[in-house]
């Protein structure tokens, strides 16, 4: 995760990084300003020309708007995808018109990193670095190439390293937590709705099982943010059945039967739990961004709440609807059943 910070009237950016082994290597990364320019031929370059030959052109990293990860269509290897600004887009459509049947090289720290034959004019503005690359090797190059249109070099102010035991024990406290205001929940249903909630938490504990299945299933990691999408996800299903119970209660004070009372209070109440439900739900994919968009989140502590929240969230659904409502019928039937005997 990257924050930006002003401390007086300096600037600087928090990295924190999770699950890195080399910290001087992390640090090294982070330091790094990559030196990216795109090199041609001169006019009366043979064929037998070497790197060395390859003159600047005056497109360099700060002409680079940004750079990312993608892959290739039709082999699927990691590729490393560039957008260059108004400005870039400029020089680079008229470095590939000069350079139609020709190389242009791409060099990174004065190495040469490929050199496309130039097929056609390029007016987009976007070019792909391709290459025999694993996935953490593009990762890293990108990472550089950003940080190459950066104007000024970065120093290192501060360093903290967190163990994993306090990650740990914070997760194991969060997750007890979770637990103890579930419970606060279940004795709070039963007291207040009797029966009713004593029906509406074994449907809760059946979401709860449900959900851990669901999450050895995916696999989903439990993560702070996830443990807080599991826990909202739970307040989501209490409220559905809270909604239920007070239609019910209405009906029943307007002369309704309980039995006709059931039925209504979950047909009147399911408009309100459908749209509420659905809201929740559109948020939960804004926040996933499973399509990568730029303009969007990319954090994966936020990707992991809007996972275990959306997930809590679909099954909240199905138990609040489904399973509360199977339990009351069945319940009222056997009422029924035996006041009439």
């Amino acid at each position: 995760m990257i924050q930006t910070a002003k401390v007086g009237e300096d600037y600087r950016l928090v990295v924190e990084l999770a699950g890195i082994k080399d910290i001087n290597q992390a640090i090294d990364l982070i330091g790094q300003t990559a030196q990216l320019d795109f090199r041609e031929l001169p006019k009366d370059a043979t064929q037998a020309a070497t790197y060395l030959d390859f003159k600047p052109t005056g497109l360099t990293g700060k002409d680079l708007s940004k750079s990312e990860v993608k892959f290739d269509q039709n082999t699927g290897q990691p590729t490393v995808g560039l957008t260059f600004s108004a400005e870039g887009a400029k020089k680079f459509t008229e470095i590939t018109g000069r350079n139609v049947g020709k190389p242009v090289a791409i060099f990174l720290d004065q190495l040469r990193v490929t050199a496309p034959t130039v097929q056609e004019q390029i007016t987009t503005g976007d070019a792909i670095i391709s290459g025999q690359f694993t996935l953490d090797e593009a990762k890293k190059m990108s990472i550089q190439l950003n940080a190459g249109a950066l104007p000024v070099p970065i120093k290192l102010i501060e360093q903290r390293n967190i163990g994993a035991t306090l990650g740990s024990e914070s997760v194991q406290k969060s997750t007890q937590a979770g637990l103890i205001g579930l419970l606060m929940v279940i004795v709070f249903m039963a007291a207040y709705y009797g029966r009713l909630g004593i029906l509406a938490d074994i449907a809760l504990l059946i979401y709860g099982l449900l959900t851990l299945a669901l999450y050895k299933l995916f696999p989903v990691t439990l993560t702070l943010p996830g443990i807080a999408g599991f826990i909202l996800s739970v307040g989501m299903a209490v409220d559905a059945n809270i909604l239920i119970f007070e239609r019910m209660k209405e009906e029943i004070r307007a002369g309704k039967s309980r039995v006709v009372a059931m039925e209504l209070g979950f047909g009147r109440a399911w408009d309100s739990i459908r749209d509420a439900n659905i809201c929740t739900l559109i948020t939960c994919f804004v926040l996933f961004n499973p399509f990568n968009w730029p303009f969007l989140n990319v954090s994966g502590m936020v990707r992991g709440f809007a996972l275990t929240l959306g997930l809590g969230v679909a099954l909240s659904l199905f138990t609040g609807i489904v399973v509360t409502r199977t339990l009351i019928r069945t319940f009222y039937r056997e009422e029924k059943l035996v006041a009439s005997r």
